[in-house]
């Protein structure tokens, strides 16, 4: 009697199943709105700053405190 070895090669590839678009949107918006929140809390001040004077500052003032983030 022949003993079965096994052989990897033999093997069909195994194929990636792609990601439907559907399921990956909104973790690419969460993901979008997750820096856009960094950014307004951590870099929205001074030369880098989107909306002039300090009204987003203020509002985010103890997020920034809170996280790390210097301000003053």
């Amino acid at each position: 009697m022949t003993e079965a070895v096994f052989d990897p090669a033999a093997q069909p590839a195994a194929q990636p199943t792609p990601i439907p678009l559907r399921e990956l949107l909104p973790w690419a918006a969460f993901g979008a709105l997750l820096l856009l929140a960094l950014y307004f809390v951590g870099a929205e001040e001074g030369a880098t700053s989107l909306v002039p004077g300090m009204v987003v500052h203020e509002f985010v003032h103890d997020g920034r405190h809170l996280l790390g983030f210097p301000c003053h």
